[in-house]
């Protein structure tokens, strides 16, 4: 079988667990502060911390940002369902807007739209590895003094105009194990604003500046060296990493007939943490059941935008249209494209694909 996703770990990650084992110091210490200060050197920013998962991240940037009860944050439905539950848990509330079917990101022609008096923030969510457009939208909220929390959870090292993700506004990445690069669980924050780093790093560990003296309500939202160790030695080749996605991404796009294969805008670096195809009038469940019966692995990210998520229908009352986000769900299929694929893995995909479209055409 042809997995979707297969975490490349070797003798670095092994040696750095030992290290840090053996060092006695397996809480957040050293591996972490270095950790944080090779990724800030990644995306070319001043400050990096470290959190627990992508989840918290983006928890901790929402609060340092003074987000909470009664304001509002603009995102996109069509992501996981945690950029959108980060903006709930301060006791705010997601306004989504529609998304631009070339891209999968959320359109910035439908942002000012949704702004109003209790609009704090914007989340542009660089789905798939791949940068929202974000020159109109930094302009959009430096007119109305709104905040950008970039979710670049799935972009890790993509860039937009020669800025990497992460650098624009406050960044946020998640270090699960199939993103481009893993520390096993984690996540990292990323800001040039030295107010937003000290906030974070209060709130992840229980609200202390000064050890047992708590200046506010935090969290333990640490992450050990154990974790951190894994990704300093992931961080070291994320660039390889990278390039291979890219060259697997040329290949899925110069063979693939009958499908749209991905749209990247001029200026910008895709770092395909998915490689998303389109698949026309219906048939994407029955390619992907093809695929699978064939040992070719698939996913649909995602099948219902967060919208239209039964709690978010029944419990929050969200009833609107996205059409073109809605549209997507219908259409998107993801295909294998990490690192570890063979030339005959990839050579499996395409004809495979192409062997179901033809017949299906």
């Amino acid at each position: 079988m042809i997995h979707m996703a297969k975490p490349q770990m070797g003798a670095e990650e092994k040696q750095a667990v030992m290290e840090v084992l053996d060092s006695g110091i397996i809480a957040q210490g050293p591996r972490v502060k270095a950790f944080e200060e090779g990724f800030a050197a990644m995306c070319g920013v001043k400050h990096a911390i470290a959190s627990s998962s992508g989840t918290t991240a983006l928890h901790l940037a929402m609060l340092a940002h003074g987000i909470g009860e009664g304001d509002e944050v603009i995102t996109s439905a069509f992501t996981f369902i945690a950029s959108a539950n980060s903006v709930l848990f301060t006791g705010a509330k997601p306004v989504f807007v529609d998304i631009d079917p070339r891209t999968f990101n959320m359109d910035p022609a439908k942002i000012e739209a949704a702004i109003t008096k209790k609009t704090k923030a914007i989340l542009p969510v660089h789905l798939y590895g791949l940068s929202c457009d974000m020159d109109p939208i930094m302009k959009i909220a430096e007119k109305h003094g709104l905040a950008v929390i970039e979710d670049a959870c799935q972009s890790h090292g993509a860039e937009y105009k020669g800025k990497k993700v992460g650098s624009m506004g406050t960044g946020t990445f998640s270090l699960y194990p199939t993103k481009n690069m893993t520390s096993a669980e984690g996540g990292m924050i990323t800001t040039n604003d030295s107010n937003i780093d000290e906030l974070c790093r209060v709130l992840r560990q229980h609200g202390m500046r000064v050890r047992y003296y708590h200046d506010m309500l935090g969290y333990n939202f640490r992450m050990t060296d154990i974790h951190a160790a894994i990704g300093l030695a992931q961080l070291k080749k994320l660039e390889k990493f990278n390039a291979q996605r890219h060259a697997n991404a040329e290949f899925l796009s110069a063979n693939l007939k009958g499908v749209r294969t991905p749209f990247v805008p001029e200026g910008q670096t895709h770092v395909f943490h998915q490689y998303t195809i389109r698949v026309p009038n219906g048939k994407r469940d029955a390619l992907r059941t093809y695929l699978n019966e064939n040992g070719v692995g698939s996913e649909v990210y995602y099948p219902v935008p967060i919208h239209k998520q039964t709690f978010y229908v029944k419990d929050l009352g969200y009833d609107q249209s996205l059409p073109e986000t809605e549209f997507a769900t219908t259409e998107v299929l993801s295909l294998p494209v990490h690192p570890a694929l063979s030339p005959s893995d990839l050579e499996t995909i395409v004809s495979t694909v192409n062997d179901f479209m033809e017949k299906n055409s």
